[in-house]
């Protein structure tokens, strides 16, 4: 018997050790099940968590850090995101970045892409000489109504000036590169299209580059004013020197917002593009080309509007407060602003009429009156008119108490005007009538029982006039009846006599000068 217990004593051993074993793994295997927990568990927050919409694209850009008017609105299906639009809408809203050969000029490019894309439209964004190269902006279709924001925005160069006669100090070119900063006078060149007239245009910075003192050559880069001409420049620079200058060759290399780095394409990517479109149907490299045109309105402060008042201001509204989403820090009374749906589409760009803190704080009002609509009619659905007092509005002109064009009648319920037509005000002749209009029977006939007691009262002045006046008369026939009449005395006949030869003679005397 006690053979056999120390046999057993190890296999229990054993099989303890193995649950032991078992008993770890479970407990592993449940820490990371806990740990996986813990990881993946979505814990609750008592606030929202912050949204990071810092490479969210072109206009929608760091769109949580807009200020919130209201988050209440009704997304409408239609539009699209710009990146997303279908291709034909996508070349219709687009724009090129073109890096512009040299010899042709700029109408001639423009005329290319348009016959190339087969588009209806195409603008540029400042003329370039024929000899200049560089950068080009091309706007297609809707894009062209930014053409004129985009010619008026800065430009810079990369000019190579050739010296006519040798200049051996660097520092006396930088300090008259220096010296043609800021406001300069210049007069368009002997060759030039415009009316040669004196004008100013600002030279905001300007840098030295490069200067060979052997083949009398300078190399500067300058930001300055659009219709800045770089030709005169560089007779200025040479005169400054005093040894004469004249431009060699130039290059633009930022128009606006657009630079040499920002997807700049030649001409030869614009007819390889449509054709692997032709060929292929592959839209990739034409999309790659082309831009939409709210890569030029990433610099403007941006208004969100609600998709219900989006197709009013495509049909020249004004923005209100009810239709304003979210808005930019601050913005001022007079600034240029650009008008955007919660897609990210430009719908139109606009003069601002509040600034940030009356937008926060106002209920009423317009936000912004438009400059220029991008967008096109009807893309988005008409949603005006759809309102209580509009659908109201609507039946009663149905039914005939309004006319035709919702003006009140004398068959307008008094509780519309009372609630609608006055507290609105708009226009002062259909308020009159509605205060008129509001009278209430009580009120109407006491005013009639007014003018019938003035009528009265003018009947008793009449007739008190017209019993003066015949008393009067009474008076004056009995004065003339006490009074004698005085007889008037009668005429001798030498008198008679007198008169009548005188006038005989008048008579002869009329007809000798009439003979004579």
């Amino acid at each position: 018997m006690a053979s056999s217990d120390d046999d057993r004593a190890p296999v229990k051993a054993v099989a303890k050790g193995a649950d032991i074993e078992k008993k770890k793994k479970k407990k592993k295997h449940r820490d990371k099940d806990n740990d996986l927990d813990k990881n993946f568990m979505i814990k609750p927050q008592s606030s929202t968590p912050s949204m990071d919409t810092s490479q969210w694209p072109i206009l929608l850009k760091n769109y949580d850090r807009l200020n919130v008017r209201t988050g209440h609105y009704t997304p409408l299906p239609s539009g699209y995101s710009p990146l997303k639009r279908p291709l034909a809408e996508y070349i219709r809203y687009g724009v090129i970045n073109l890096d512009k050969p040299a010899n042709p000029s700029s109408h001639e490019v423009v005329a290319w892409i348009k016959r190339i894309l087969r588009v209806e439209k195409t603008g540029h964004s400042g003329t370039l000489d024929p000899k200049v190269t560089g950068n080009l902006i091309v706007c297609i279709d809707r894009a062209t109504r930014l053409v004129k924001s985009q010619q008026g925005a800065g430009k810079e160069y990369v000019c190579v000036a050739r010296l006519h006669s040798a200049v051996p100090d660097v520092a006396k070119v930088a300090r008259a590169l220096e010296a043609l900063t800021g406001a300069v006078f210049q007069k368009p060149p002997l060759i030039s299209a415009v009316k040669r007239q004196l004008r100013i245009r600002t030279i905001y910075e300007s840098k030295l580059l490069e200067f060979d003192a052997d083949k009398h050559l300078v190399i500067f880069w300058i930001s300055c004013e659009a219709g800045t001409y770089v030709r005169t420049l560089c007779v200025h620079l040479g005169l400054l020197l005093g040894v004469g200058g004249h431009m060699q060759e130039l290059r633009r290399v930022r128009s606006g917002i657009m630079g040499e780095k920002d997807n700049m394409v030649t001409m030869h990517d614009v007819m390889d593009a449509q054709w692997v479109y032709d060929n292929y149907r592959d839209e990739s490299y034409l999309r790659r080309v082309i831009m939409p045109l709210e890569v030029l309105l990433t610099s403007y402060k941006r208004l969100v509007v609600k998709d219900s008042a989006v197709n009013a201001i495509c049909y020249g509204a004004k923005l209100m407060i009810p239709g304003l989403l979210r808005f930019e820090n601050d913005i001022e009374v007079g600034e240029e602003v650009v008008l955007m749906s919660t897609k990210g589409e430009a719908i139109a760009l606009g003069i601002a009429e509040m600034t940030t803190a009356v937008m926060a704080t106002c209920d009423h009002g317009v936000v912004a009156k438009i400059k220029r609509v991008v967008m096109d009619r009807d893309t988005y659905p008409r949603k005006w008119g759809l309102g209580p007092r509009a659908s109201k509005k609507k039946k009663l002109i149905a039914e005939g108490k309004l006319d035709r064009h919702g003006k009140p009648t004398e068959s307008t319920p008094q509780e519309w005007i009372r609630n609608v037509v006055l507290p609105t005000g708009g226009d002062f002749i259909v308020a009159g009538t509605a205060a008129a209009l509001c009278t209430e029977p009580a009120v109407a006939e006491k005013e009639k029982e007014k003018e019938k007691e003035k009528e009265k009262e003018k009947k008793k002045d009449n007739n008190k006039d017209e019993e003066e006046a015949k008393e009067g008369c009474k008076r004056k026939l009995e004065e003339r009846a006490e009074s004698p009449v005085p007889v008037p005395a009668k005429k001798s006949k030498s008198e008679e006599v007198e008169k009548s030869e005188k006038k005989k003679k008048k008579k002869k005397d009329k007809e000798n000068g009439t003979q004579r």
